[in-house]
């Protein structure tokens, strides 16, 4: 799952499919499904350009980590960064049989061989092989050092056996400790595998030793790697690192950056598989409540903005552009923080649930663009979904679906706390939820509490309020997939509450039973099962008030009419996840 930095829809598409911080979009990636989207194969490139925009600009080229797992790096990496599966069109797990093939040979134990193509290489001409495989395992398992290596998630990784490759394979085989429902999932996608080489060079290490340490799992050994890997690849605005410090496996490679403007992707000549269509992809970073009016002056071709009512008929009157709205796998929610402050008080947290106006915000906010719309009642199933409405029956939501001001303000003086203030951090600008919190605000007020609109432009950086725990409480969105396990490390017991330790639990929360049962979701591959599972977990999370889900997100993309093979995605992998394919008619 990934955030709605976005930290990218349910992750994080991050390493294998962690929820990821959300923005306004999503991302994926994949050239097996090139031919459903009338891809071109050919030796070269069409020499144009085709801008594409999002609302914050990039940070990291490794978007694996717990700091740096955002949409706003992700987008950008979807066809930088290949693997063995990306998020298809529909939001489900297609392999990418152009980087590679996989296929399961034992059920108990759950075993999978799989075998990078053997054309495979870096854009710098160093293979793809043995030891990036082991650096992917190694800092998403979290089995070699506590916490060691940050990273959004292990779920499924840390069932994983030690790879047995050795310098120079193209193959090697999982083996899971048990059963694990999303297994095509834990290997690397799209944006999940980094450079090996580039890690062992940068710490000082042969490729011989840096396999040795990852497989007697030598923490010291490998600190100064882990090192690198954790923050060595983190960028600022404008600083392009050289290319043998972010070599390509896919079709794109990063050729250029203009601090606070755009990014450009170039096509790779050292891509094994066809070369993509345009040879230039830019990423523009422009504000959301921008993005319309440079779609309409041609300053971009593609705009995937977070929808609200005014935006959509502005683009509904625009001339030759093309609007697609639909479902997506991207959810708002307040998240309380458990480290420190008033809301470690179940008390506190129950008094502000019972004051936020979760009907009125979708009402006001939600329903001019999706008329059937209502609050959110579960946060692990898209309402979307034919599992969720038996599920948000049994949960205990209702209590929570409406404002009630004067059980709030009773509650809230029951605790000693009448007047007590709240920050509630979220990422700026931000139309609709700077207008989610007047709201709140306006609510709330009247029970008692004094509601701080601590919007920043920096609330998603690794210095910023959600990383360090400068919140009460966080309003942001996750971005995710159809995936069972996407959301796991945000529910789940923290290794550490800090910034690398906390995966996607922003706020810190800690119910061992919602880790158990979570474990048992994971490992079933039986619907009835899961949908029961799923009701037990969100109860539990509704009785702690682990967070307050708002509103599924309305997807909306918009592009010029002259566009060919531009396919919005429902999930985490965003509109860029075929990027490859894009061409002008």
């Amino acid at each position: 799952m990934s955030t709605q930095r976005r930290k990218t829809w349910y992750v994080g598409l991050v390493a294998s499919a962690a929820l990821v911080l959300g923005g306004c979009g999503g991302g994926g990636g994949g050239n097996k499904e090139g031919t459903d989207t009338g891809a071109q194969g050919g030796k070269t490139s069409a020499p144009i350009t085709i801008t594409h925009t999002f609302e914050q600009e990039i940070d990291a080229y490794n978007g694996n980590t717990a700091e740096n797992n955002a949409s706003k790096n992700n987008i950008v990496l979807q066809r930088v960064l290949s693997g063995f599966w990306y998020f298809g069109a529909d939001g489900s797990v297609k392999p990418d049989t152009t980087f590679g093939t996989y296929k399961k040979t034992s059920d108990d134990p759950l075993t999978v061989d799989y075998t990078i193509n053997p054309k495979a290489v870096w854009s710098d001409g160093n293979p793809i092989d043995c030891d990036d495989i082991l650096l992917f395992w190694a800092a998403n398992s979290g089995k070699v050092g506590k916490d060691l290596f940050s990273t959004a998630g292990t779920t499924g990784k840390e069932l994983v056996e030690t790879p047995n490759c050795a310098a120079g394979d193209k193959k090697f085989t999982f083996k899971f400790s048990e059963p694990f429902a999303d297994w095509e999932s834990v290997a690397p996608g799209a944006t999940g595998l980094l450079p090996a080489h580039v890690v062992e060079k940068q710490s000082g290490m042969s490729e011989d030793q840096f396999i040795t340490a990852v497989k007697k799992k030598d923490a010291a050994a490998l600190a100064k790697a882990a090192k690198f890997y954790n923050s060595g690849w983190v960028m600022q605005p404008g600083k392009l690192p050289d290319a043998s410090v972010i070599p390509s496996s896919g079709p794109y490679k990063l050729s250029k950056w203009d601090a606070g403007q755009s990014i450009t992707l170039t096509a790779n000549d050292k891509y094994w598989g066809d070369p993509p269509a345009a040879k230039n992809v830019v990423i523009r970073f422009i504000a959301q409540d921008e993005q319309v009016q440079a779609l309409q002056n041609g300053e971009v071709n593609i705009i995937e903005p977070q929808s609200n009512p005014d935006l959509l008929n502005q683009l509904k009157e625009t001339q030759g552009v093309k609007v697609v709205t639909g479902d997506q796998y991207l959810y708002d929610h307040l998240d309380f923080n458990f480290r420190s402050g008033p809301f470690k008080d179940k008390k506190v947290r129950q008094a502000f649930a019972m004051c936020v106006p979760r009907k009125l915000i979708v009402d006001n906010l939600i329903k001019p663009q999706k008329p059937d719309a209502a609050p959110m009642d579960v946060r692990t199933i898209a309402p979307f979904d034919k599992a969720y409405a038996g599920v948000a029956k049994e949960v205990g939501a209702e209590k929570y679906a409406k404002a009630d001001v004067a059980g709030s303000k009773a509650m809230l003086a029951s605790t000693g706390n009448s007047g007590l203030k709240v920050r509630i951090g979220y990422n700026t600008p931000n139309p609709r939820r700077t207008q989610v919190v007047q709201l709140i605000a306006d609510s709330c007020g009247k029970a008692g509490f004094k509601i701080v609109d601590q919007g920043a432009a920096n609330f998603f950086e690794a210095d910023g309020a959600l990383a360090n725990g400068g919140f009460d409480v966080a309003l942001f969105g996750w971005s995710g997939s159809s995936l069972v396990s996407g959301w796991s490390s945000t529910f789940r017991t923290p290794t550490a509450c800090t910034p690398s330790g906390k995966g996607n639990n922003n706020g810190c929360y800690s119910n061992k039973k919602v880790d158990s049962l979570i474990g048992e979701l994971n490992r079933s591959t039986d619907p009835d099962t899961r949908t029961k599972l799923n009701a037990q977990i969100e109860k539990l999370l509704w009785d702690d008030l682990a967070t307050i889900p708002l509103y599924s997100q309305p997807g909306l993309s918009a592009w010029s009419d002259t566009l060919k093979n531009i396919k919005p995605n429902p999930s985490q992998a965003s509109i860029t996840w075929n990027m490859d394919k894009w061409s002008a008619s």
